[in-house]
């Protein structure tokens, strides 16, 4: 072929490209698709639906089949099932046997707990259900505590595996039986030349010991990066940098020696940062929940002689049966905060009430699925792991997560699957962004946000007070950088 003509194909070839870049991007907003340019975000990396709730028709409509990893957004989908299908009252159930003779405030025997998955057991609900054994005529415990993890059955997890981080709160792993969110926050405070460690709550058998060295001349924000290590025991070993605001980020995972804990802490501290709290996910949940039943027990003035101990309770009904808030609760709290715990236990929970138990991530997928089917949203697209999106291959389309915002909307439960999602520069995740913005207050949107991935979808106010929903979705590794874009678009849709 001659090289003229290959020179004209090759033009041709370009702008037909250009063409079809042109078309793709016609209809979006200037303003947003010059942001996505300045930021360095191909359109062919992000998928876009704008829908008037009561029309048939997007208003915007760019890549909405494409199947995208969504992050936490995919938070909404799994809310969505458990509201349609357990309703806003359901709630989950602790239960509690006295295995043997009580009398006197003395149980001579067993005490056996059974969880089917509570995710909301904070500090004071497990007060309060402590609080119903005493009144219920128990103080001292001669036996053990038993504790009865049946109800879900879930391969053993590597909390460190999505991204080296096991003592982040946020790689926290499900179970029946979970405490305060399986977290054991530390507080570190400059005490005379010293840096004392406290924990906030009494954990029995657990020694901590201070080796931090007290600096005057650091500044709180401008440490040097030497690492800070601390090791429970000969076991667990975690790593940080001195930096305050992000030093209780880097932890090194090695598993702890349940027979003889002690947790070091040694290094760098500056008396400038002054009392810091550090929130860890230490132990296995159910490590976690025994610490903080013991520690709250003895707190009241409670005794328990025996060893904690695996095992199954009786058949007969039990002595407490501890209900958790309902569900929808469970939903604010886990959907304004992103908590992928809750969202992995509810995920489980689903499946158990579909399929029966004991709890499988595959029951839990399989539940998911067919509520969606059932209120016409398509999922062959859709790819599930645990249901929080702590995961680097879910994946679903910003057409279905439109579909679903759009069967939420027309259910009788709408109030309550709108009021969990964070609200514009107001509260949850959202509190500090679009601050200074018309949207204040007047979107409910749930955030996403991962390595390469940032995703918003909720529900937007327009300026004629028309509810619009909103699906963004970014695949990208400059994913990070879309805020500008995300704000561009949604102040543009509030403005319609």
């Amino acid at each position: 072929m001659p090289p003229a003509r290959i020179a004209f194909r090759f033009l041709v070839g370009l702008l037909l490209a250009g063409l079809v870049v042109s078309a793709r991007a016609a209809g979006l907003p200037a303003a947003f698709t010059s942001e996505l340019k300045q930021a360095g975000i191909p359109l062919d990396h992000v998928a876009v639906v704008v829908q008037p709730l009561d029309a048939k028709k997007p208003l915007l409509s760019h890549n909405a089949g494409a199947a995208l990893n969504p992050a936490s957004v995919m938070k909404l989908v799994t809310s969505f099932a458990a509201l349609d299908r357990l309703g806003p009252v359901y709630a989950w159930t602790t239960d509690v046997w006295a295995d043997g003779v009580v009398a006197g405030g003395v149980l001579d025997g067993d005490l056996v707990i059974k969880g089917y998955g509570d995710p909301g057991l904070t500090l004071e609900r497990m007060w309060l259900l402590q609080r119903e054994l005493r009144v219920r005529g128990i103080r001292h415990v001669r036996g053990n505590l038993v504790l009865d993890l049946s109800h879900f059955d879930v391969a053993p997890i590597d909390p460190g595996a999505f991204d080296g981080e096991p003592f982040a709160l946020y790689n926290a792993t499900p179970g029946p039986l979970v405490a305060n969110f399986n977290a054991t926050t530390l507080r570190l405070r400059p005490d005379g030349d010293q840096v004392r460690i406290e924990p906030d709550t009494p954990l029995p058998g657990v020694a901590l010991r201070s080796q931090l060295v007290l600096e005057e001349t650091l500044e709180c924000n401008a440490l040097d990066q030497q690492r800070r290590r601390a090791r429970l025991g000969s076991q667990l070993v975690l790593e940080e940098t001195l930096e305050c605001n992000g030093w209780k980020d880097a932890l090194t995972p090695v598993q702890p020696d349940p027979e003889h804990p002690e947790l070091v802490v040694s290094g760098r501290y500056a008396r400038g940062c002054g009392e810091q709290a550090w929130p860890l996910s230490l132990f296995d949940p159910a490590v976690t929940f025994d610490l903080v039943f013991r520690g709250l027990w003895a707190e009241a003035g409670g005794t328990l002689d025996g060893a904690t101990v695996p095992g199954m309770a009786p058949q007969s009904p039990p002595l407490l049966r501890f209900e958790s808030e309902p569900l929808t609760a469970a939903l604010v709290r886990l959907n304004k905060h992103s908590n992928n715990l809750m969202t992995r236990n509810l995920f489980l929970t689903l499946g158990a009430e579909i399929y029966g138990a004991p709890a499988t991530l595959d029951k839990g997928a399989r539940a998911v699925k067919a509520v969606l089917a059932q209120r016409g949203v398509p999922t062959r697209k859709l790819v599930l792991e645990n249901g929080a999106g702590l995961s680097r291959i879910e994946r679903i389309s910003a057409d279905a997560l439109t579909r679903i915002l759009h069967a939420a909307y027309h259910s009788p439960l709408f109030s309550e699957f709108e009021s969990a999602l964070p609200i514009v520069a107001l509260d949850g995740t959202l509190k500090r962004r679009f601050n200074g913005s018309a949207l204040g207050g007047n979107a409910h949107l749930k955030t996403g946000t991962l390595r390469d991935v940032s995703a918003l979808a909720g529900y937007v106010y327009s300026a004629r007070g028309e509810r619009v929903s909103f699906v963004m979705l970014v695949n990208h590794t400059n994913a990070r950088r879309s805020e500008a874009a995300q704000r561009a678009l949604l102040e543009w849709v509030q403005a319609q």
